[in-house]
């Protein structure tokens, strides 16, 4: 049995470790605890793993460093390959910008130069449309263009924030594209061409105008002045009837727009100098009217004589006029004859040149003298009731190398080229 205060232990009582230390006399003892021994252990535990961490660093850091670097590199050259990238892309905009700009001089270059060709060919149409009766408020005349190239150096700029961007960015993967850049340029590019196909079709309508009018102003011209000559042959006068009818030929030789404008012009200016010789030589013929408004009381022929009664020559026109009004002469000439003429009574005779001359009588008084020099519409006298008349009227004569020519003929191509004279 159990004493009393004895405390009872269940199985195997564990005592605790003692290490004793002899030295000499001296006897030391002292007991490790669980708890020490647990820490010592700890302790070394930790450093042997510390040392095989030091050691492992040791070994891998090379690797690791190198790996770093790699990836450094590799982000580096990455960075690098799109700056270049870059650079390239914003080479080929500005050697483009570049071209556009030099594309654009040369078309302002040539609008220029095709409105300098339209100043000059107004110029030199301006004397012939005088010529030709036509103002130039009718004439075609060039439109405004550009008088100074325009600076497209300014759309280069564009180009400048793509390097000051990508070489100034903090992060290697901030680039900025330059496609808005792009976008931009091209757009200012097609509103350019279309500005130029603009101009340059206002200049092909002018040049076209230009063309179409003088081959116009030509044609008109040579049709005046076959009618002239038409009526002229018609009247029995000489002319040059010849003219445009002469044969003409060649090979087909294409010419370019400023050959074709000489060579229109030259057209316009001969057919104007041959409407110019025919309307001075219509000028020399006695086509005028005497009496402008007074009516024909006896024509060219013969006739009762209104004295005898008897057929008689009547050698002109009988005009019915009141005593005093004017007889104008009908072409430019000089007096030949001035005073009283028999039959005639007061007559003034006009030499034409050419063997035509042109006889005014019964006039009631005479207003020029022999040898004056007379333009068409000078008046030579009054009319009157002078010499063999039965009463006051003018009698007006055409004579063609002295022989008496029927007037009627006279007045009839004067009504037609009147109007081109």
């Amino acid at each position: 049995m159990k004493a009393p205060g004895q405390t009872a232990v269940f199985g195997k009582r564990k005592e605790p470790h003692t290490v004793i230390i002899a030295r000499g006399n001296e006897i030391r003892h002292f007991q490790i605890r669980p708890w020490l021994a647990a820490l010592a252990g700890s302790a070394l535990s930790a450093i042997a793993v510390g040392y095989l961490l030091a050691t492992s660093y040791l070994v891998l850091r090379d690797d690791l460093i190198g790996a770093s670097a790699a990836r450094q590199a590799r982000v580096q050259q990455a960075y690098e390959d799109r700056i270049s990238a870059l650079r390239a892309q914003v080479d080929r905009i500005t050697s483009r910008q570049l071209l556009d700009q030099q594309l654009m001089e040369s078309k302002v270059s040539e609008l220029l130069e095709r409105q300098s060709q339209l100043s000059q060919r107004h110029g030199r149409l301006s004397p012939i449309l005088e010529r030709a009766g036509v103002t130039d408020a009718d004439a075609p005349a060039p439109v405004p263009v550009p008088t100074t190239k325009p600076d497209i150096r300014a759309s280069l700029s564009l180009t400048q924030p793509l390097l000051d961007r990508a070489s100034g960015s903090s992060s290697p993967f901030a680039f900025w594209s330059p496609r808005e850049a792009v976008t931009r340029d091209e757009s200012s590019a097609n509103q350019a061409d279309k500005l130029f196909i603009a101009i340059n079709q206002s200049l092909r309508d002018i040049e076209s105008e230009q063309l179409a009018r003088i081959a116009s102003l030509a044609e008109n011209a040579t049709q005046t002045a076959d009618t002239i000559a038409q009526a002229l042959e018609d009247a029995g006068l000489p002319v040059d009837s010849e003219y445009g009818k002469q044969g003409i030929g060649g090979p087909l030789v294409a010419v370019d727009t400023a050959s074709m404008f000489d060579t229109k012009v030259n057209e316009l200016d001969e057919a104007l100098s041959h409407l110019e010789a025919m309307k001075k030589e219509a000028r020399k013929f006695p086509i005028a009217n005497p009496a402008p408004g007074r009516g024909v009381s006896s024509s060219f022929g013969v006739r009762r004589d209104p004295l005898i009664g008897m057929p008689a020559m009547h050698a002109g026109l009988d005009f019915r006029a009141p005593s005093g009004s004017p007889a104008l002469v009908t072409a430019p000439g000089t007096v030949t004859k001035a005073g009283w003429n028999g039959g005639y009574g007061r007559m003034v005779e006009v030499d034409h040149g050419n063997g035509f001359s042109s006889r005014y009588a019964h006039l009631s008084k005479i207003r020029v003298k022999v040898g004056q020099k007379l333009s068409t519409g000078d008046t030579v006298g009054d009319v009157g009731s002078s010499g063999r008349s039965t009463g006051p009227h003018l009698h007006y004569e055409i004579r063609r190398d002295g022989n008496a020519i029927d007037p009627v003929r006279f007045l009839k191509a004067g009504r037609k080229v009147n109007q081109f004279l």
